[in-house]
């Protein structure tokens, strides 16, 4: 075995490994229980960034194990599946330094730290799958590891909503499920390619194809928060603002994403799904979604259910991106697969600053939080308004690419979704900083109990929200950098499309 055939495997090892092993500690096992993670999370960046040197090389790293007659259990790491994978791998270390702090003293942390490793575990492995098959495994173990986080507070209210989670995403399994075993007995093949694999069947089953078409997007759809199968994701905020943030950033959504790329650019094919006449209709329901979204966040008092209402809206910004039909467009929805993941998690990171520091949950409670904690508030600022695409931040390349490759397809109804969503951003964001950083404090501000007089919280709360929103203007001032998201994107959409 040499170094390409292992490293797909040793990427997932370095979370599963420490995790199963964590599961068995003792909750008084406070250092070990970090060390192992710590351990984990870096070790998994050196790996990713290892092999993302070799892709850009030009080396290939594949692992294939027979699964069933057929059919393969299949590793190959991509330019798409390093997009992902590096995504995960950063926020995963980031989370669990956030995650240390913020679950101080709580109870059933070896647990929640073990489903937490295996989850990115997961979220990895739907990357790196080279066929649908491997996908789906991957697809689900992502959703059975995703669960106890959401339902960790044991809370009735936590339950329900785990409850909510289950229904809607194995749903969506099932779903995904009958949509592969459907194709692959009209194909005869389940592989990823380049620019998909169905282009030369007969045009006799062009109906099927549409109808299985259907049945995938639906299937990812539900993790992806595609309106109607969105209603799971408001009510999963109930858990730790670590399970938020990876659910919202990193795991879940990312990975229905993620899939609805792959179903569009991998299986059916960019042109022929524009063919095939279904790309019209997925761009329509991101639309929909993105507007959805959007005047549902502007209801939210609460803090978190507003931003989650917010993902519903941004992360169909992917599949419009990709359902465009144009390598421009692709451009956009691909490199907000980084950036929305990037100004997400340092959103929700600050939300549980706010709510563990000074017990703020809600919007009208934030009037002057901007004075009482400067840095949290100042990274939450950031990426709210990368959120709403202002420059130079992250956001607004990815809307300036979307924007640039609808009019280049002639689709100029796609730039007035642009707008009308941008002014609802600005709706639901503007006004929180306008609160928090004008409006006078309720009562007079206080040192905080983990402040010690230091620091607005700990050290392990501030740092990776204020890291997060540093690299949410870095990527956007850098954008054209060689090392940028966007460089890197323009690179899996070129694979995408004939030359």
């Amino acid at each position: 075995m040499n170094a390409t055939f292992l490293l797909p495997v040793l990427i997932l090892l370095s979370s599963l490994v420490p995790g199963m092993i964590i599961f068995f500690l003792p909750e008084e096992w406070r250092t070990a229980r970090t060390a192992l993670n710590l351990f984990g999370a870096v070790l998994k960046v050196l790996l990713v960034g290892l092999v993302a040197l070799g892709i850009a090389s030009g080396e290939a790293y594949e692992t294939r194990l027979p699964l069933v007659p057929g059919v393969d259990l299949a590793l190959v790491i991509d330019p798409l599946a390093i997009l992902l994978s590096v995504l995960s791998a950063v926020l995963w270390l980031v989370t669990t330094i956030y995650a240390v702090g913020y679950l101080e003293g709580s109870p059933d942390r070896s647990r929640f730290f073990g489903f937490f490793s295996i989850c990115v575990t997961a979220t990895v492995g739907v990357a790196m799958a080279g066929n649908l098959v491997t996908f789906l495994l991957f697809y689900e173990l992502l959703t059975l590891s995703t669960y106890p986080l959401v339902v960790h507070r044991g809370t009735e209210v936590a339950r329900r909503a785990g409850r909510a989670y289950l229904f809607y995403t194995l749903t969506g399994g099932v779903l995904l499920l009958a949509g592969i075993a459907w194709l692959y007995g009209i194909a005869g093949t389940l592989e990823f390619a380049p620019r998909g694999f169905l282009s030369e069947l007969p045009a006799d089953v062009h109906p099927e194809l549409t109808a299985i078409f259907v049945l995938l997007i639906a299937g990812v759809g539900v993790k992806a928060a595609l309106v109607p199968l969105h209603g799971w994701l408001p009510q999963a905020m109930v858990a730790p603002a670590p399970v938020s943030a990876l659910l919202h950033a990193v795991a879940v959504v990312k990975a229905g994403a993620f899939g609805i790329v792959r179903i569009v650019q991998n299986v059916y094919g960019v042109e022929f799904s524009e063919e095939l006449g279904v790309a019209g209709p997925l761009a329509a329901v991101a639309s929909v979604t993105i507007v959805y979204g959007s005047l549902r966040a502007l209801q939210q008092n609460d803090l978190k259910r507003r931003l989650a209402f917010s993902t519903v809206s941004q992360v169909s910004y992917i599949a419009l991106g990709v359902a465009i039909a144009g390598p421009i467009a692709s451009i956009g929805g691909l490199v907000h697969l980084v950036h929305q993941g990037i100004m997400k998690i340092t959103l929700f990171f600050c939300a549980g600053n706010f709510a563990e520091t000074l017990g703020v949950h809600k919007v009208d409670e934030m009037r002057g939080v901007g004075r009482r904690m400067p840095w949290t508030t100042g990274a939450f600022t950031v990426a709210a308004c990368g959120m709403i695409g202002l420059p130079p931040l992250a956001g607004f390349v990815s809307k300036w690419y979307l924007g640039l490759g609808a009019a280049a397809v002639g689709d100029s109804w796609v730039i007035l979704i642009l707008i009308v969503s941008g002014l609802l951003n600005a709706g639901y964001f503007l006004p929180i900083l306008y609160i928090a950083w004008f409006e006078a404090p309720p009562e007079p501000a206080e040192q905080t109990p983990r402040s010690g007089g230091r620091l607005e919280t700990s050290w392990q709360l501030l740092l990776p929200p204020v890291a997060t929103a540093a690299l949410t203007l870095i990527v956007g001032l850098f954008a054209a950098a060689p090392w940028s998201p966007l460089r890197w994107v323009q690179l899996v959409a070129s694979l995408g499309f004939a030359e």
